[in-house]
């Protein structure tokens, strides 16, 4: 005994060169009919949300499937699984495409090797695939975009619920994060996790999809612009905040990831943060805002409160310069 429901979708060409479109979406439990064996033209994500059963390699090897779990299917590779007649499971599906998965296949969000992914959870994914379900009535003009945007969040919430990945994400690359701005060769990092360079360059390409060098100037040039757009720090002390001793070296290598010099990036962006710069993240529920006014508050003749309104919510500016 078993209950379905699915529903497919045709994407014209512009959606496709959004990167990912959605090409269908199902829900289904119990005691589903077994898939394949079969191969594909395009990507489907599995969510096994509970319920267990197999999946045969195909080499013919047979890997057991326990919820929470994820099945990738890939184009051009043959597959065949289904749930344990004596338990069944339950599943989400979304069939997709797009050029998009190539760098996301580079980046190791889509595992062709690794076709069975054991979950820490499947809340965050089956959200997404509700979403995706939602935008499926009939009618509805936003369905290829809206279903297309939530493909994209999809392979990001399998990402993070990969199992062995924590709350605060990979410990591994959490800590690098943390020492990013030290002055560090790539086998010290090592060293200080316990670790070689070789698996060092292991753990982080599969958790970030890029080398342990490329990750830490991701961070570096990232907060390099915050300190740029943000505060009037000269151009070396922003280097040495990030890491670099020498400001000629950190200047190229602005240069060349950002497209233009640090100089011209401060330029550009042209607006230090009044009261300085905070590190706090805001609470997405309670944003920043302005307070309105008291009826009775005298106003300039502009209609603009005096004395200067405070900012409520999650962040309050901290006081000085970085």
């Amino acid at each position: 005994m078993y209950h379905t429901w699915m529903r497919y979708f045709t994407p014209g060409p512009t959606h496709h060169e959004l990167g990912l479109v959605c090409l269908g979406v199902g829900l289904q439990h119990g005691t589903l009919p077994t898939v394949g064996p079969r191969t594909l033209d395009h990507h489907v994500a599995v969510v096994i949300s509970a319920g267990s059963g197999w999946y045969r390699r195909p080499d013919g090897g047979r890997t057991t499937v326990a919820a929470p779990a994820l099945i990738w299917l890939v184009p051009g590779i043959p597959h065949h699984y289904g749930p344990d007649p004596a338990t069944g499971w339950d599943e989400g599906f979304v069939d997709f495409t797009g050029p998009a998965t190539v760098p996301y296949t580079e980046l190791g969000y889509i595992e062709p090797d690794r076709p069975v992914v054991p979950l820490a959870d499947t809340t965050s994914a089956r959200a997404a695939v509700s979403r995706i379900a939602r935008a499926a009535r009939r009618g509805n003009p936003l369905l290829e975009v809206e279903t297309g945007a939530a493909v994209h969040e999809l392979l990001v919430a399998l990402r993070r619920a990969r199992a062995g990945t924590g709350a605060d994400g990979d410990p591994v690359l959490s800590a690098l994060a943390r020492d990013a701005f030290q002055p560090l060769s790539v086998a010290e990092h090592a060293s200080r996790h316990g670790m070689t360079s070789a698996e060092l360059r292991v753990a982080v390409r599969r958790g970030a999809g890029c080398s342990p060098k490329e990750y830490l100037l991701g961070i570096r040039l990232g907060r390099a612009r915050e300190l740029l757009a943000a505060t009037e720090l000269p151009v070396a002390a922003v280097a040495r905040r990030v890491g670099y001793d020498d400001p000629a070296y950190f200047s190229r290598l602005f240069t060349r990831r950002v497209g233009m010099p640090p100089v011209r990036f401060r330029e550009q962006q042209s607006g230090v943060v009044p009261g300085g710069w905070s590190h706090r993240i805001p609470d997405p529920d309670r944003p920043p805002t302005v307070d309105a006014p008291p009826a009775s508050s005298p106003c300039g003749s502009d209609g603009v409160h005096s004395p200067m309104p405070a900012y409520r919510g999650g962040v309050r500016r901290s006081g000085g310069r970085e």
